[in-house]
């Protein structure tokens, strides 16, 4: 009689169980935090690519060692009471001493570049899921990053919030629209309020935002399109002269008087618009009248003497 043995069928699952309870069993479960925009605790710590910057340098000096609970930062039973429990000064990290380095003030931390009033998708890396609510906060204008981050930095509401987000590809992915009145370097300031455990996540992320290029308004536009448009040249054009100004051709009569001829009154070189004699013209029949008269007064004259010697 032959027995048949049915195979012996080994899941996936039975052989990941021994190593998973490894890991559990080797460390704390860790949590989360912004890998995008790139939070400084991420930034920092032996994966995040930004170990040897100046500031993360300075930040693992000011802890005495590196940043690898990256996703880590919590702290439990703030519910809510986040602006009392956690000081001035201590908001990156949480108030906690094994994360001090992230407090430091500094220009040089790893950041994002952002648009104002562009679209933001923060991409926030969680090994294990949980319930709660994600709010997001900008520092005002103004803020000056070479100071302690206070709390007074921040607007009393977020610029957005989303609850119970769903944990997918090993992250949260939470989309918003950025403020539109931020130029230079800001913080990204994260709380992650769980409910179902009793803990809230803080994180720092550095942003910059480039300087909004100035647009003058229509009325400024037009203005400026004039001062630019140069202003038109006055041209004076002289008058045109009037016929009396002009210079005639000689004429024949004038042709003759200039060689000497009998007829030796200057005609006039043009008239105005009147049609009245030239001066040159009265003055010709004023001298044939008194020449005239002249010779009127000679014949006269001989008359009376002829007679005066018949008698």
């Amino acid at each position: 009689m032959t027995r048949i043995t049915a195979p012996l069928r080994v899941t996936g699952a039975a052989v990941a169980a021994p190593a998973l309870l490894s890991l559990w069993a080797a460390g704390p479960a860790l949590h989360g935090a912004p890998t995008a925009p790139v939070s400084r605790v991420y930034a920092c710590s032996p994966g995040g690519g930004s170990a040897a910057t100046a500031a993360c340098r300075a930040a693992i000096a000011a802890n005495g060692g590196s940043f690898t609970a990256w996703d880590n930062l919590r702290v439990a039973g703030v519910g809510g009471r986040d602006r009392e429990v956690i000081p001035d000064g201590r908001l990156c990290s949480g108030g906690l001493p094994a994360y001090k380095g992230l407090d430091l003030a500094r220009t040089d931390w790893p950041s994002t570049r952002l648009t104002p009033g562009g679209r933001l998708t923060m991409t926030y890396a969680s090994t294990i899921a949980h319930e709660g609510t994600f709010k997001l906060y900008l520092t005002k204008p103004g803020y000056d990053p070479a100071k302690p981050l206070k709390w007074s930095d921040l607007p009393e509401r977020p610029f957005a919030a989303a609850e119970n987000p769903a944990l997918t590809t090993g992250a949260y992915h939470i989309t918003a629209t950025l403020p539109a009145d931020r130029t230079g370097h800001h913080v990204l300031y994260t709380i992650w309020q769980n409910s179902s455990t009793p803990d809230t996540y803080y994180s720092c992320s550095d942003v910059v935002f480039p300087a909004a290029q100035a647009q003058a308004p229509t009325a400024g536009k037009s203005a400026a399109r004039q001062a630019a448009t140069p202003a038109p040249v006055r041209t004076t054009t002289a008058p045109t002269p009037s016929r009396s100004a002009l210079t005639a051709e000689p004429s024949p009569a004038s042709s003759r008087a200039a060689a000497g001829g009998a007829d030796s009154t200057p005609l006039a070189s043009g008239t105005d618009a009147g049609s009245g004699p030239s001066a040159p013209l009265l003055a010709g029949g004023a001298a044939a009248v008194l020449v005239l008269t002249g010779g009127a007064a000679l014949a006269l004259r001989l008359r009376l003497r002829l007679r005066l010697r018949q008698r």
